[in-house]
């Protein structure tokens, strides 16, 4: 049996429902993810869900899909309608701005930190002043950033902010771009992102050891892929069903590792994210095999091959050569503009290696699914 992870009581036991886990892996993963939520729609799975838990570039398309929620029918024949232009559109219309690089420049020229101009572009393209007061109540958003200061999850999501150790907020009205912000400020360019809150808001004895000062005060966050880069602990430990979309990169061999301390530093930050994801991943398919939990994961770097769909006695997978989805899985991970093209192969992607993972493991008569850009392909 998979081990518990940090916080978790030993005596843990699952509730019925499903959860949702997103990513972290730029404007990659955000994309990608798209493509997944498009199948869930048409599946009529999405509109099941109990929790979404996102990080970083996931954290992107999480919160546009919380803030549309309410506007959507959850009807298959109304996608056109309603998800595509309050979903994906609006996506699509982010990973056609750069703005990792303008945020830097901006943060060390201008006043203001990196991460603030980062929640300004967010704010700007998609979702202008809303709060986490703004979220729907069910299902449940969270979004997963790091504390810095603490080790551990801070988590935004709508009845409260919290960290285990620090304690929680109660009702936060933090604006969803610098939520979203916090969870994609990815180190050491991005990040940190610095929360200044009161003191007095914060639940009184809702925090195992740090609740004080100046944990309470300031807090200084980063990505939530450097804890839990797929989003899962908040899901894991509270569902019994679990769906992971990994859009995360991975670490690619290097034969002569730079020594000067900035790129060595960045190789050990690649190194401790692969390790991260790797076990997340293993501690979730683990618990698939040991029936601790119902559910599937579909990744970026998945061989669509290997869900064995045909020898199951399903029809075969929507086409996705391993080498064109790898090339995919390649792009950086960046906040930087992608081309069209790509957005639509990303977007096929994400769509197939869901509808492969769905009927494989999840609804066996669940008819295979089309391309959404049919004419692109991957």
């Amino acid at each position: 049996m998979p081990e518990p992870m940090p916080s978790d009581a030993d005596d843990d036991i699952p509730t019925e429902g499903i959860g949702l886990c997103l990513s972290g892996g730029g404007y990659r993963a955000m994309v990608f993810h798209v493509g997944a939520l498009w199948r869930l729609y048409q599946a009529n799975l999405l509109a099941e869900l109990e929790r979404v838990s996102s990080v970083s570039g996931g954290s992107i398309t999480a919160a546009q899909l919380a803030l549309a929620w309410p506007n959507l029918s959850f009807d298959p024949a109304q996608i056109d309608d309603d998800f595509v232009p309050r979903v994906v559109a609006p996506i699509r219309r982010m990973a056609g701005v750069t703005i990792d690089a303008w945020s830097i420049g901006g943060g060390l020229l201008l006043p203001g930190s990196i991460s603030d101009f980062v929640a300004g572009s967010f704010r700007k393209h998609l979702f202008g002043d809303a709060t986490l007061q703004d979220l729907p109540d069910r299902p449940r958003f969270v979004i997963n950033a790091t504390n810095l200061q603490s080790g551990v999850l801070w988590r935004f999501s709508k009845p409260y902010m919290r960290d285990y150790r620090v304690g929680e907020v109660k009702n936060p009205t933090v604006p969803v771009a610098t939520a979203v912000a916090a969870s994609s400020a990815f180190p050491p360019f991005l990040s940190p992102s610095i929360l200044k809150l009161d003191p007095a808001d914060f639940t009184p004895g809702s925090g195992d050891d740090l609740q004080r000062e100046p944990f309470t005060s300031r807090v200084y966050l980063t990505d939530g892929g450097v804890y839990d880069n797929l989003g899962l602990e908040t899901v894991w430990k509270n569902y019994q069903t679990v769906f992971a979309s990994d859009g995360g990169g991975q670490l690619m061999a290097e034969a002569k590792p730079k020594t000067d301390w900035v790129r060595q530093s960045n190789r050990v930050l690649e190194i401790v994210d692969n390790q991260v994801r790797s076990l997340r991943k293993r501690q979730l398919i683990g618990s698939f095999k040991s029936n601790l939990r119902d559910g599937t994961y579909w990744g970026i770097r998945t061989d669509i091959e290997d869900y064995g769909l045909e020898q199951n006695g399903l029809e075969p997978p929507l086409p996705a050569p391993f080498e064109r989805t790898l090339a995919l899985a390649e792009i950086p991970t960046r906040l930087r503009r992608l081309s069209d093209e790509l957005q639509e192969q990303l977007i096929n992607w994400g769509y197939a290696v869901c509808d492969a993972a769905l009927r494989r493991h999840v609804d066996q008569e669940l008819p295979r699914g089309a391309f959404p850009y049919e004419s692109v392909g991957i």
